[in-house]
């Protein structure tokens, strides 16, 4: 669980008019997710390396292509992008985690939240100052290692996400509009269905569950042979499907009851949600709550991306991984000034106009569009196409530990012909449109 479920999910189902967008999501992930989850995992405890080299390491064994090499450095690359602009929303969790706790939110007008938000993001160093504490926290527990540092924090971090979530939804749906937050959900209207709300459906599903993200080529290095990786599979999908779909029964029944703007967009939880809190009993205590469950989301989050990296440049340089982890942290940060920016000095820029998806798009738009739906859909094709055609399939069926021909058929057909199929005709569909 993650920013992915927390805040990404909600805006684009917000934005995509809810029931249709979801029901697309949801087929995603069942039918090219979790498959897809599964030859990943596969692939990463054959090759035990980091993800670029695990790709060389199978691909040569498999096929002798160096050109499946792509998919590692994309797997590496993308998370890193991700991660540029993934820590600035973190820094935004951090601010307002303070502004809650300090009752910022009590008796806010409409025109008060929105301007909280537009101070925020017109302050530069404000945000660079959040944003960098997001960064060095992520990069020291990455950079203590596997147990003592990444999975000391999940251990903790992880039951707390969903105590907070469970609760924070089951309060919502009692003092909110949740009959109408269920019905925005899950009542399918494929009237506002649009090929991009169907791209970034697909994109949502991918980058949730981290599939070509690298962090499942990374932590599936280190899986032990015992556990079964279709239970992993399975685990790891349902999980974050439901903690996605509970952080909308969260968000909606709040936003639906204040009557506000569910398409508000990137910033929904930072503009509705305080203007929401200003009008509930407990805000004092549910506001603090919400915004801490929001950075617990951006900090798992941010661990999972800077990982894939650092295994890399840890293998590749021969650096520790310490000096690792600090070379790549400071990467990310220059790299998220420039999604800083885009809020502030450089608001009115859009260098990419040229492309039409990318027409009127700032630097952390572009990121956020190019890499959920961009670098992911095409490496999660290169995934598919490369387990399903370019290695053994009696290697790659003993991998997985597949054992029944029913599973192993549709896992085939999943991969080899619906997974690419579908992956190729959004993308190129959204591309023409």
């Amino acid at each position: 669980m993650g920013l992915g479920n927390l805040w990404r999910f909600p805006y684009i189902a917000g934005e995509n008019g809810g029931g249709a967008f979801v029901l697309v999501y949801l087929g995603f992930v069942l039918f090219i997710g979790v498959p897809l989850v599964m030859a990943e995992l596969a692939i990463a405890r054959r090759g035990r390396s980091s993800p670029v080299t695990t790709i060389a390491l199978v691909a040569e064994a498999e096929s002798g292509s160096r050109g499946w090499q792509s998919i590692g450095w994309m797997s590496v690359l993308g998370p890193l992008l991700a991660l540029s602009f993934y820590a600035v929303v973190g820094g935004w969790s951090l601010d307002y985690l303070v502004k809650a706790a300090t009752a910022d939110f009590s008796n806010a007008s409409s025109e008060q939240a929105q301007q909280m938000f537009a101070t925020l993001l017109d302050s530069p160093l404000r945000m660079i100052a959040s944003f960098s504490l997001m960064i060095v926290g992520v990069a020291f527990v990455v950079g203590t290692g596997l147990r003592r540092g990444i999975e000391k924090v999940a251990t903790f971090m992880m039951p707390a996400l969903a105590v907070l979530l469970i609760s924070l939804a089951v309060y919502a749906n009692i003092v909110g509009s949740s009959a109408q937050a269920w019905q925005f959900l899950f009542d399918a209207d494929f009237s506002k269905l649009t090929s991009e709300a169907v791209l970034m459906a697909l994109g949502q599903s991918l980058f949730s569950i981290a599939i070509g993200t690298g962090a499942l080529l990374a932590y599936g290095a280190y899986l032990p042979n015992y556990v079964s990786i279709p239970r992993a599979a399975w685990t790891i999908a349902l999980a974050d499907t439901a903690a996605a779909l509970i952080a909308g029964l969260l968000i909606f029944p709040i936003v639906f009851a204040s009557d506000l703007d569910a398409s508000e967009g990137p910033g929904l939880i930072f503009v509705t949600m305080p203007l929401a809190f200003a009008q509930m009993p407990g805000a004092q205590v549910v506001g603090p709550m919400f915004f801490l469950l929001v950075f617990f989301a951006a900090f798992t989050s941010g661990i999972g991306m800077l990982e894939p990296f650092v295994s890399w440049a840890e293998e590749r340089s021969g650096l520790d991984r310490r000096k690792a982890v600090s070379v790549t942290a400071v990467l990310v940060w220059l790299l998220g000034l420039a999604a800083v920016f885009s809020f502030n000095i450089w608001k009115d820029f859009t260098p990419l106009d040229m492309i039409p998806q990318l027409e009127g798009r700032t630097v952390f738009s572009i990121l956020d569009y190019g890499v959920s739906n961009v670098i992911l859909p095409i490496n999660a094709l290169l995934i598919a196409l490369f387990a399903g055609w370019a290695i053994n399939s009696s290697n790659m069926r003993r991998d997985i530990g597949l054992e029944q021909n029913l599973g192993w058929y549709l896992w085939q057909f999943s991969i080899r012909i619906l997974a690419p199929v579908a992956v190729l005709s959004v993308f190129l569909f959204n591309l023409v449109g």
